[in-house]
């Protein structure tokens, strides 16, 4: 594989939102090229793409569903669990530092937000996310591996989790698990009928810009879901291209393993320059840079490299989270960063 377009705007190299920067597979491009206009007037047929997802994920027949991007995932969840009492406000749980959406569809759905702190290094206690959860928690937010740290759950978390919430949904986002080659996608699913798998085809596929996502559940704990999900939220554009990405594993395999190495390398450059870096199982690092953290930003967008300041997130003061992708812009932006210092 030696196709690996730079991801620039006119702006420069985007690393600062953890985006696939290769793009898509070019089967994709070929897929959407081929539509026809009959095929653009008229609403999706799911049926065909959600089994191709069934059996990518392993799992039986209805046991997923698409979803206009993991955000309408989220939202979706939260909106079900809000429901489950009505009258009476639920709350939500998660540990930080999180990703935004989590509050955001919480709030959206008329939850309290409840945030467990993290551990001195970012770890997650899953001690302290029980002493969280009360009898009003109607939803429990969950991601491995945790962004922006990139760090993995705790083995056995999950399922002591949703154990010890029967009454409540637990969402475990797995946005990033390909490039973990982890997942709890199967037995854990049936065990628990709270337990929600919520999956991206924005990161390792490179259909960020086209949003499709999906939930996977048994289907019972879907069925909820399905009522309020509007019905044809998922446009025929992202059903055609999730199809083609699901056909070219080469592409999504060679981009984890380009992920794979560029993670190597930014570790590399930071422990020569003594810098903190977590060990990220994501498609990204979380580097801790210090008190000029804005001015290393800006030094580094001059030069066109742009990475994200996340010092705003509990526990990140001072840091940096740069996208892991394709080697040769890796590459790119360490001579930048090399340049900046």
């Amino acid at each position: 594989m030696t196709h690996t377009p730079p991801p620039r705007t006119g702006r420069g190299l985007r690393l600062h939102l953890n985006e696939n920067t290769a793009g898509c597979s070019p089967a994709v491009l070929d897929a959407l090229r081929s539509m026809t206009p009959e095929e653009m007037s008229l609403y999706p047929d799911y049926g065909p793409v959600t089994e191709a997802c069934e059996r990518w994920f392993g799992v039986s027949p209805g046991w997923v569903q698409l979803t206009n991007g993991l955000d309408e995932g989220l939202h979706v969840v939260a909106q079900a669990a809000a429901l489950r009492t009505p009258g009476s406000r639920g709350s939500v749980v998660f540990a930080e530092p999180a990703f935004e959406m989590y509050a955001a569809s919480a709030l959206a759905s008329g939850l309290e937000v409840r945030r467990v702190e993290p551990g001195p290094n970012l770890e997650f206690h899953t001690d302290a996310m029980l002493e969280g959860i009360g009898s009003d928690t109607r939803l429990i937010f969950l991601t491995d591996p945790n962004n922006p740290s990139g760090l993995a759950l705790p083995a056995g978390a999950t399922a002591q989790i949703a154990a010890a919430a029967p009454d409540a949904i637990v969402l475990l986002d797995e946005a990033y698990a390909e490039f973990s080659g982890r997942t709890a996608i199967g037995s854990l699913l049936d065990e628990h009928r709270n337990l929600v798998i919520g999956r991206t085809f924005a990161k390792a596929y490179g259909l960020a810009g086209l949003r499709v996502g999906a939930l996977v559940a048994h289907p019972d704990t879907l069925a909820p879901f399905r009522r309020i999900q509007p019905p044809f939220s998922v446009n025929i554009c992202a059903v055609r291209a999730l199809e083609a990405a699901l056909g070219d594993r080469r592409h999504l395999d060679w981009y984890v393993a380009q992920a794979t190495q560029s993670r190597q390398l930014i570790g590399e450059f930071c422990r020569r320059h003594k810098l903190d870096a977590w060990p990220s199982e994501g498609n990204f690092i979380l580097v801790r840079i210090g008190p000029n953290v804005g001015s290393v930003v800006e030094a580094l967008a001059t030069r066109g490299v742009f990475v994200r300041d996340r010092s705003a997130a509990p526990g990140c003061d001072g840091c940096v989270r740069i996208t892991a992708g394709v080697v040769d812009h890796t590459r790119t932006c360490l001579a930048a960063w090399e340049d900046v210092l």
